[in-house]
């Protein structure tokens, strides 16, 4: 072995965000023990504060980027980008949770939140097979825990016990294939692999890739690792839901990009070929099977399975271009679907339904709520002017810069077919009529900010896209 790491102080500077997210959480598990039941309503604002703390942290600390921690962890520019994603969603989360009646508001809640989003920002910057692995997990033990989190909730606690053995099981092959990695290269650095790696045999350096890709599948929801999607999306708080289809998605494109980039250069244009066919079969069946869908969460979830689709084309060009078009569609589509699901809890909570039909005269009842998910849905359908069109048309951008046409045609035919099951919800919401259309639907104070910030933001990042998408451009510069 080399020189032994000798420890930098300045190194604490690059896992700062992490840092403060722990003390956060202990944080608020403390008030938790200290508030009266009918106060801890208020540890969603407690959470929400914090994470607004640590987002703004996160921007505006120095950072170095080289590696620290004897090249576990690197901060570099696009990894605070990710970074920022999660936060911003970890807020707007925290948020809605306060006002969706079936969950309890306590501290393991939002402290389970809170480790998820811990793992997620250390899987942005991780630059090491083990660290990586670590964080994936820590990760997924807090999502699987939410997810069952509504104990006497048969929905909830079937989704909970999918999501953790479907989770087992890609960990495993995951672990498995990150094991062969290092016994190929000896190293677990991702320079030291991917460097060893030009010189491994090929068949053996596919089979270790293979199975790292299966882990990465299920955190984002493409297909064949899509199945756990629409039963859990179901079954979940609602607010969980919403949290697990932004931000652990955004946590799993973070990782997927980063060890394409960094882990697997030797293998360019076998995994791009392989991520062009996954990329199509994804938003195919995905748009495919949200067509056919009564409740809104069902609907959601194919759709998610459909956005990372289109993510994945992204992934698949390969290029600055592709690279910095994936991680700003994923700002577009954390601010949108975050504002689809605050509708669907409030709705939820009136009639008790998350049926498609349930929504039927909202907007005789909110005119407010009708066009938050109205906004929303046009943006996931991708109609300009709305943040979702310029998303996507940056995508389709980056796979014709680099050659790919054919994945572009199957794109633009796959948003045309989402725009049926869109409209759909939209035809109920503004022309089907309902018998309670005259009883108004109340919308407490965090959810209209969090309603007021996602509609905002879908017609600023549609309108006005170019400071937003630059920034993500300069980040994308240190991969390059």
């Amino acid at each position: 072995m080399g020189g032994e790491t000798v420890f930098n102080a300045i190194w604490l500077l690059t896992i700062l965000p992490e840092l403060l997210l722990l003390i956060l959480a202990l944080i608020v598990l403390g008030v938790d023990l200290a508030l009266p039941a009918e106060r801890k309503r208020s540890l969603g604002v407690w959470t929400a504060a914090g994470l607004v703390i640590v987002l703004l942290v996160s921007l505006l600390a120095p950072v170095p980027e080289e590696a620290a921690f004897g090249g576990l962890v690197r901060a570099d520019p696009l990894g605070r980008v990710f970074r920022a994603m999660f936060l911003l969603g970890g807020v707007l989360v925290a948020l809605m949770s306060m006002d969706f009646r079936p969950l309890r508001q306590d501290g393991p809640y939002y402290g389970m939140l809170l480790f998820s989003l811990l793992g997620m920002c250390l899987m942005a910057v991780a630059e090491n097979l083990v660290m990586l692995y670590v964080a994936m997990e820590l990760t997924s033990i807090s999502a699987y825990v939410l997810v069952g989190y509504l104990r006497e909730d048969t929905f909830s606690a079937e989704a909970g016990l999918k999501y953790m053995l479907f989770g087992a099981f890609t960990s495993a092959v995951m672990l498995y294939g990150l094991s062969l990695l290092f016994g190929l290269t000896g190293g677990t650095g991702y320079m030291e692999v991917a460097a060893a790696l030009r010189e491994a045999p090929f068949s053996l350096a596919m089979v270790g890739f293979l199975m790292v890709l299966v882990g990465f599948g299920f955190k984002v929801a493409m297909v064949p690792m899509h199945f756990w999607t629409p039963d859990v999306y179901q079954g979940a708080p609602t607010p969980v839901t919403a949290f697990i289809s932004v931000a652990s998605k955004a946590a799993g494109f973070a990782v997927m990009l980063r060890a394409f980039r960094f882990i697997f250069p030797s293998l360019g244009g076998e995994w791009v070929a392989l991520m062009v066919a996954i990329s199509a079969v994804t938003m195919t069946l995905g748009n495919i099977f949200a067509v056919w869908q009564k409740n809104i969460k069902r609907m959601l979830a194919y759709s998610s399975v459909a956005q990372a689709g289109y993510i994945l084309i992204g992934v698949a060009a390969a290029s600055r271009l592709g690279i910095a078009a994936a991680a700003f569609y994923l700002i577009i589509y954390t601010v949108t679907n975050i504002a689809a699901f605050a509708t669907v809890v409030l709705v939820s909570n009136l009639t008790g339904s998350e049926d498609i039909e349930s929504f039927a005269g909202l907007s005789r009842r909110s005119k407010f709520l009708a066009w938050g998910l109205m906004l929303a849905l046009f943006s996931l359908g991708g109609v300009p002017p709305f943040a979702g069109f310029i998303g996507k048309l940056i995508l389709f951008a980056g796979a014709v810069q680099s050659g790919l046409i054919a994945l572009v045609v199957i794109g633009v035919l796959n948003v045309i077919v989402s725009l049926y099951y869109y409209l759909n919800v939209a035809k109920v919401v503004f022309e089907r009529r309902s018998e309670e259309e005259e009883e108004p639907v109340p919308i407490p104070v965090p959810s209209r900010w969090v309603l007021g910030f996602t509609m905002a933001a879908i017609v600023i990042l549609g309108v006005l896209a170019a400071p937003v998408f630059n920034w993500v451009w300069r980040a994308s510069g240190a991969w390059f």
